[in-house]
């Protein structure tokens, strides 16, 4: 009677054991799948950083012309005042 309790111990035991190695890939696997989404996520923030940079360069560029234009418009608008005066 005790050789069976022992043996139904030591199938437990290694069903118990089987599960923790099922477990461990299981785990193992979610690690990698982790990883390459991780990896995923450092591109796209680059790709979107290098977009970001290209999109305030071209703000800075158009903020500039939109001043020079701004400035030619301004000595256009004194010009057309000494214009008026004189006349």
């Amino acid at each position: 009677m005790l050789l069976y309790i022992l043996i139904g111990l030591c199938l437990s035991l290694a069903g118990v054991a089987g599960l923790q190695f099922m477990y461990m890939f299981y785990l193992d696997r979610l690690d990698g799948e982790r990883k390459k989404r991780l990896h995923e996520l450092e591109q796209r923030c680059k790709n979107l950083s290098m977009r970001l940079i290209a999109a305030e360069d071209k703000i800075a560029s158009q903020n500039e012309l939109i001043e020079t234009l701004e400035i030619y418009n301004g000595h256009d608008e004194e010009a057309w005042a000494d214009v008026l005066d004189e006349g």
